[in-house]
């Protein structure tokens, strides 16, 4: 039974870095994300102290946060990236990265998007069988690629996010081993690292080893492997006592059997990771202001000026973000609905005790570092947020915020 590291107690942070949240949001206003930057750096070198003992690549899920100032941070630390578009990609290749920190793994897209990361120099992950041939077809042995193999594990911590199970649409089923392998000799595919990835929110180490072997099991029909890639997943605590995952433990369990299995195959190879949220998420906190408290005879809602269109998580997952009020933190207790502004049922948060709520208050939403900015919109012609990087006790603008010019820039106005 795996270890899992508890939450602290509800921890409400009115500064980062010696900065204060309350004079960042006067400075560059409201919504607002801000990202504690060593805060993401602490949790790269997290994971490469767990994994010490093994050649470890970590290359960043940067649909998490895209940002390329994020990037940057990121790559001073050590890590490379994994995209999933040809758009990451490239944001990658803005930040510094070079093609061979990049891993690719793309998803039902159009085989140009294919050719163009090839010429981008970046690795390609196939995905699916369809994939396989074509890429053979045009490249045969001329360009190294990876395999990405469903494990038929269902591991997550939504349906949503778990894609490694049987009926997911991603990766290739391992029960198609023949027909990869068959494409592979007719092809003279040259394949040079494996992949699997089953979820996000996984705490169990014992997940993590099950896909590792797999992998491990598989290896052995491909000889000309460099690394193994065993995806990411790993689970940050959103509320008090939420479990996290041990990373110290799934890394020493994984760098054991990962070492056992390299022994057999007869090389040493490379061991990637994919990790997206547990470096990002913890760090961000998105400030919003209340904008108005109104009553009703059963909920009283805290209306904030943000919405589903800056943060989908709660909507879209019933995800959990835990919620308190900066302005006024010793105010007496009350229980609170936390709703946006957009046109459409929008909850933040329900049932909240926060203290006392006023017009005018900022309330700081936590854990808003993964797929907070990555997954918003202009739903109902609302202009996305300003990003600030908090990084060696200063305050960057590392995003302006939106205007209307942005928001009209591409659309073509014709007579009517």
């Amino acid at each position: 039974m795996a270890k899992f590291e508890n939450m602290p107690q509800a921890i409400k942070p009115t500064h980062i870095q010696g900065i204060s949240l309350e004079s960042i949001a006067e400075k560059y206003g409201t919504p607002l994300y801000v990202y504690d930057g060593e805060k993401i750096t602490n949790q790269v070198h997290a994971i490469q102290k767990a994994f010490l003992g093994v050649p470890l690549k970590i290359k960043y899920a940067t649909k998490a946060l895209s940002n390329i100032s994020i990037l940057k941070l990121i790559k001073n630390a050590g890590a490379g990236v994994d995209a999933v578009s040809l758009e990451e990609v490239k944001l990658g290749l803005m930040a510094g990265f070079q093609p061979s920190e990049i891993m690719y793994t793309p998803s039902g897209v159009g085989f140009d998007e294919i050719e163009e990361a090839v010429d981008l120099g970046v690795m390609i992950n196939l995905d699916s069988l369809p994939l396989m041939q074509k890429f053979g077809e045009v490249y045969g042995n001329k360009v190294g690629a990876c395999i990405r193999i469903n494990p038929h594990i269902m591991a997550g911590g939504n349906i949503k996010i778990s894609v490694g199970h049987k009926a997911s649409k991603f990766g290739i089923s391992i029960e198609q081993l023949p027909e990869i392998l068959e494409i592979v000799k007719e092809k003279n595919l040259k394949i040079v690292g494996l992949h699997v990835h089953t979820g996000s929110d996984i705490l169990d180490a014992e997940i993590f080893l099950r896909g590792a072997n797999v992998l491990f099991d598989t290896a052995f029909k491909f000889p000309d492997l460099e690394f193994i890639d065993c995806g990411g997943g790993f689970k940050v605590a959103y509320k008090e006592g939420d479990p996290r995952t041990d990373i110290q433990e799934v890394g020493e369990k994984v760098s054991e059997a990962f070492q056992q299995f390299c022994e057999k195959y007869g090389k040493q190879l490379e061991l990637w990771l994919e990790p997206g949220k547990f470096l990002v998420s913890e760090s961000g906190y998105l400030l919003v202001k209340t904008n108005v408290v109104k009553k009703t005879p059963s909920i009283t809602f805290a209306g904030v000026d943000s919405g589903l269109n800056h943060l989908l998580r709660p909507m879209l997952y019933d995800a959990y973000h835990d919620v308190y009020n900066l302005s006024n933190p010793d105010g007496n207790t009350h229980t609170y609905n936390i709703v946006g502004y957009i046109c459409e049922t929008d909850t933040i948060a329900s049932d909240r005790e926060l203290s006392e709520v006023r017009e005018g208050d900022i309330l700081v939403i936590k854990n808003a570092g993964a797929y907070g900015f990555s997954m918003a919109s202009n739903y109902n012609s609302r202009l996305r947020p300003a990003e600030v990087l908090v990084w060696e006790g200063k305050s960057h603008l590392i995003r302006t915020r939106e205007t209307i010019e942005d928001l009209t820039r591409n659309q073509v106005v014709i007579d009517i």
